[in-house]
């Protein structure tokens, strides 16, 4: 095949077209990086958890992509995905996957070695999530714990050291995660069932709305408590305040558990975590 086709899978493989995916670790990521800071974290740090977000988001589809190729045949949304139809093999992705890991890993080599560290452990969980889903119940929750592997690597990168509020911030993400991609599987819930897969969706059943709803109320009352004393001022609240409103459009959106519905309020999540970033900016900028 021509390079630039080849090179056209490749960006396909990693959902390069669909940047919804990075930015729900980006937001995070930089908030703790700002608290962690206080205030704006210097022109390196800000480029290596970027880019590294990005590259290791890429690399997490390649992985997913190889480990699922055999379910997204049978889904309507998935079956045109590059390693699924065999546009891209097994190794070509591997090897994508592999190439872009290396480079996020030579960015966080610019750091310190707790960073390293953890950056360790966060690929781990990335390698183990696409395989959760044969065996717990609730796979989104694995998915949460290597979402938010970026806050407590934002905060040894700055301060050499991983406080309490890193994990208190790392758990209020979890719940939003659970909440953000139980919307994303209430989109394949009849497929998934017929495949025999399990998510959150299939897991709470009819509970699957007043669930998400209280996520999302998790996730912003555990960052607006946590952060009480950090992004103080009018700013920050009025981010709350936004991002509360967004709680119930999403609301609104899955309610009727149509497929449209949920995918569009999954794809608007970055909205929300761009909200409580904006927020946390804006408040370090003002003081």
């Amino acid at each position: 095949m021509h390079f630039s086709g080849k090179f056209k899978l490749y960006l396909a493989l990693i959902r390069w077209d669909r940047p919804a995916g990075w930015l729900l670790l980006l937001w995070p990521t930089l908030s703790a990086l700002w608290v962690a800071a206080d205030g704006f974290p210097g022109w390196h740090l800000l480029a290596v958890f970027v880019a590294g977000t990005i590259l290791m988001r890429s690399a997490g589809c390649c992985i997913n992509d190889v480990a699922d190729r055999e379910f997204d045949k049978h889904v309507k949304r998935t079956a045109q995905r590059p390693v699924t139809t065999g546009a891209v093999s097994v190794k070509e992705a591997l090897a994508v996957g592999a190439v872009l890991a290396l480079l996020a890993f030579g960015l966080v080599l610019s750091t310190n070695t707790l960073t390293v560290g953890i950056s360790g452990a966060a690929l781990a969980i990335t390698l183990a999530y696409p395989y959760a889903k044969r065996y717990v119940s609730m796979p989104q929750a694995v998915l949460g714990v290597a979402f938010g592997m970026g806050i407590p690597m934002a905060f040894a990168a700055v301060q050499g050291e991983v406080p309490a509020l890193a994990w208190v911030l790392m758990l209020g993400n979890l719940c939003w995660v659970l909440a953000y991609d139980t919307e994303y599987a209430m989109v394949d819930r009849d497929d998934d069932l017929r495949l025999g897969i399990k998510t959150s969706a299939i897991t709470l059943g009819a509970w699957d709305v007043p669930v998400v709803v209280l996520c999302y109320l998790l996730f912003i009352t555990i960052w607006a408590l946590a952060l009480i004393s950090y992004a103080q001022g009018a700013m920050f609240y009025i981010a709350i305040l936004v991002a509360l409103a967004q709680v119930l459009w999403h609301f609104t959106l899955i309610r009727s558990r149509s497929r449209e519905g949920c995918f569009k309020a999954f794809r608007l999540n970055h909205w929300l975590g761009f909200a409580v970033f904006a927020g946390i900016a804006a408040s370090y900028f003002v003081q």
